[in-house]
């Protein structure tokens, strides 16, 4: 004989109806079902069960030991396919709020430039963006991707590989013409050299020569913690500084920059990370974002 096929996802949603209004009336009205037809649906799971769920007094209905192990049972279950429909349907149309933190300099020259195309993509999510060059906690979950540059500290979090950047030295046209242009890293001793003002282990600026690496110390009268205002300075002429690459592609193209030592580049890059955290439960939201990015940017240096 043919089985009929139960609905058992109805019958425990209607279940844990009974147990939260305490009567099979109260169970029909939130149901949208009749008294008779809830009655029903409770005889048909204790009998496929074989015990009892629900004791029935004069005015109330009460849960079994059994019956309350179902209800928790139910409970469970019912929250961890709604989860599971919720993730499928995210992954199809990804939505919600993407709280995204990036340095200062690499905000505005590299990142603002790529939120119109992916938010044209994915018209239900926002970005709310942090422009920091302090390292934001990802960990506690107040932002959702950071990007980070250099080697990347030891934690449980995911990172993603967004390219690199090497580092050249520069100035303007104009300051070479007036001070001479280095011919060698040696000559840098008798020009001003602007540099970041973040303690290094090795204070310096790094040269191959002969094919030997070394640390050349630098001197000069500015310094800042931050690569576009170093590449400001030198614009007004004040100087030579050393910064990555992004900071200074357009005015190196136009000539309004121009590289110097390169005979002596050691070559040395910094490669860039968007830090997040991953695992099975990695909002659809935050998936799309990093892809795209990796799309965007890993062949960009």
């Amino acid at each position: 004989m043919k089985q009929v096929k139960v609905d058992k996802t109805t019958e425990m949603e209607t279940f844990l109806a009974v147990a939260m209004t305490g009567s099979l009336s109260g169970a029909a009205r939130a149901q949208g079902l009749t008294p008779s037809a809830v009655s029903r649906m409770m005889t048909r799971i204790e009998k496929r069960l074989g015990v009892r769920l629900l004791v029935r007094s004069t005015r109330k209905l009460y849960l079994t030991s059994e019956g309350k192990s179902y209800a928790l049972a139910a409970r469970r279950i019912l929250k961890d396919l709604e989860e599971t429909e919720r993730t499928i349907a995210d992954r199809a149309n990804p939505s919600g709020l993407i709280k995204v933190s990036t340095p200062t300099a690499y905000s505005r020259l590299t990142m603002i430039p790529l939120y119109k195309e992916f938010l044209q993509r994915y018209p239900n999510i926002k970005i709310e963006v942090e422009v920091s060059d302090k390292i934001s906690n990802v960990a506690d979950g107040h932002i959702d991707v950071a990007i980070r540059f250099g080697p990347l500290p030891d934690s449980n979090l995911t990172a993603r590989r967004l390219g690199e950047t090497g580092r050249t030295v520069i100035a303007t046209p104009n300051y070479l013409a007036q001070a001479g242009i280095p011919k060698t890293p040696a000559d840098l001793q008798h020009f001003n050299c602007l540099d970041f003002s973040f303690q290094r282990l090795e204070p310096g600026w790094p040269f191959r020569e002969n094919g030997e690496d070394y640390i050349l110390p630098i001197k000069g009268n500015m310094t800042s913690n931050n690569g576009e205002t170093l590449v400001e300075l030198v614009m007004e002429d004040i100087g030579i500084t050393r910064v990555g690459n992004f900071h200074i592609e357009k005015a190196l193209a136009s000539g309004q920059l121009v590289p110097l030592l390169e005979d002596f580049n050691p070559q040395d890059k910094e490669v860039i990370h968007a830090m997040f955290i991953g695992g099975q439960h990695m909002p659809a939201r935050v998936r799309v974002f990093v892809d795209y990015l990796v799309e965007k940017m890993a062949s960009s240096y």
